[in-house]
Parts: structure tokens; sequence; C-alpha cells
């Protein structure tokens, strides 16, 4: 096995054997860190998802930066790429986190590429994370390289496969412990926004298959639970640009989102994180 975790195989690939006691609270910590004004930042924030309030302070990042990645297991939270502070040029840095905890985030390897990337998405297992797409900088080119990590171990992104309709960023992500879904689209052939939705299997290796559409083109945020995914806000290329809705998909099969509700204001480039009961949205 080149995941090093016990695995079986049900006749048509392999999966991965849990063994370790599930969360049964659902994790009630949402942590956010890097992002603008400027190139960049290094504060890390977290939230109690289960109740309402400000967020406190975490600690910082390696490097400060924005436009990165972020996906997490119940025990490990882990940042990626993004735009470095002194420089309009992406990083391959991946940092991490005890999130039960508070502290400065710590190295915990590279991306695959050493040229890095910016606004990749990711989705993520209890114990694998899959890091998707993303522009890179100075080269200039939207990529449709999917990488993954074992997050509870340190070390170097590894090749997992190539996204379903080419280059791309921008994307929300969504996750069960076994499928990942990624919703919107901006890349190539044109820099637009599309409705579209791919899904991998994240305990196996292999390019993404088409799940379904959003109810409409945008690049939203992400957040789910085991069984439902939800999407919401991002820009949808018109005026006013970021808009207010909530879609939402079973993860368990393909089709199309439905109508959730709508957001208390339009955002575009809004965060999101959840337990098992809710989600919380933070950004513009």
């Amino acid at each position: 096995s080149d995941s090093q975790k016990l695995e079986y195989y049900d006749g048509a690939q392999w999966l991965q054997v849990s063994t370790f006691s599930p969360n049964l609270n659902g994790g009630a910590r949402g942590v956010f860190g890097g992002g603008s004004p400027g190139l960049g930042i290094n504060t890390i924030e977290y939230v109690n998802i289960s109740s309402t309030g400000n967020s406190q302070d975490f600690g910082d990042l390696t490097v400060a930066r924005r436009d990165l990645a972020a996906l997490s297991s119940s025990i490990r939270g882990c940042w990626i790429g993004g735009v470095v502070s002194d420089t309009p040029v992406t990083t391959n840095v991946i940092d991490y986190i005890t999130i039960s905890s508070t502290g400065n985030a710590l190295d915990f390897g590279d991306l695959n590429a050493a040229v890095g990337t910016r606004a990749s998405s990711s989705v993520s297992s209890s114990t694998r994370g899959l890091i998707c797409g993303g522009y890179t900088n100075p080269t200039a080119v939207y990529t449709n390289v999917i990488d993954y990590i074992e997050i509870s171990t340190i070390g170097s992104a590894l090749d997992f496969g190539d996204l379903f309709r080419g280059g791309q960023s921008l994307n929300g992500g969504v996750s069960s412990s076994t499928r990942g879904v990624l919703a919107g689209k901006y890349g190539d052939p044109e820099a637009i926004s599309y409705p579209t939705m791919d899904f991998v299997t994240i305990s196996s290796k292999g390019n993404a298959i088409e799940f379904g559409s959003l109810s409409e083109a945008r690049l939203p945020s992400g957040c789910s639970n085991s069984t439902r995914g939800v999407f919401s806000s991002g820009y949808n290329g018109s005026s006013p640009g970021a808009v207010t809705t909530i879609d939402y998909i079973t993860l368990a099969s393909t089709g199309n989102a439905q109508d959730f509700g709508d957001l208390t204001n339009g955002r575009g480039y809004a965060l999101g994180a959840c337990s098992d009961s809710h989600g919380g949205l933070g950004g513009f």
C-alpha cells in the first residue's frame, strides 16, 4: 500500500479501514488562517462553531500569505500554498496545527510541484487530504493536478490524479469520510465561472468524475457533515457579483444541487467551517 494505512479490496478499488475512535462530538472548533489585506497575513483565529461570538487568536502561520487552501481531520489542520507576503509569487509551503490546542503552525512539508499554487481547493477524510487545482505564478497557469497528503504524518504531497474539466481554481470543496466533491470552477478554457461539480473517492487515487451542477455558476465556499454538503455564497461574474445563494447535495449520490436557503448578505471570497450539526461562514 502506498498510503501506509490498513486497506481492503472491495472488488473494484482499495479502501482504507478505520482504525481510530471517531469524534462523537463532531468537532466544535473552526480555525481560519492567513488571508488579505495586502499580499497576505500570518494570523490564525478560531471560533466555537456550536455557539455564537467573535473569533479568538490561535497563533501564526509559518509564512504570511493569502489565497491559500485549508483542510483538516478532527485532530489536525493544514494550510497549503498561497501567495507569500513579500512577492506575488506562489509558495508550495504546507503548515499544520493541532486543532484542540492553540499556538503557532509548524512546517508539514511541500506541495508536489515546486512552483506552488494559489486559490486551490481541498477535501479531506479523517486520514487523507487532497489539494485540487489552483493557479500558479509566475507561470500564470491554471493547473488540473490533484495532490494528496496523509494528515496524521508530515511530509511532502504526492500525485493523486487530475481534475475532470482541466485547469481550474476557486472551487468550493465538501467531503464525507469517503468522497470529496468540488463545486464551481474558474479557469480553462476561459477565465469565467462555471456551475460544474466533480467528485473523487478520497481513499483511492485517480481522476475526478462528473457529479452534477450547482443552481447557478459561481465560486462558492463549502461545508459538510458525513452525509450532506452545503455550498454558499460566491461570485457569479455579473452584477452585483457576490450572491446569497445556498445549495446542498447528498454526498453519497450524484446529481444537481438543490436550494437550501439564502445568506443574510451576498459574499464572495468566504470561508467555511463546520461540525456535524452547524456550519459557519466568514469573509466578505
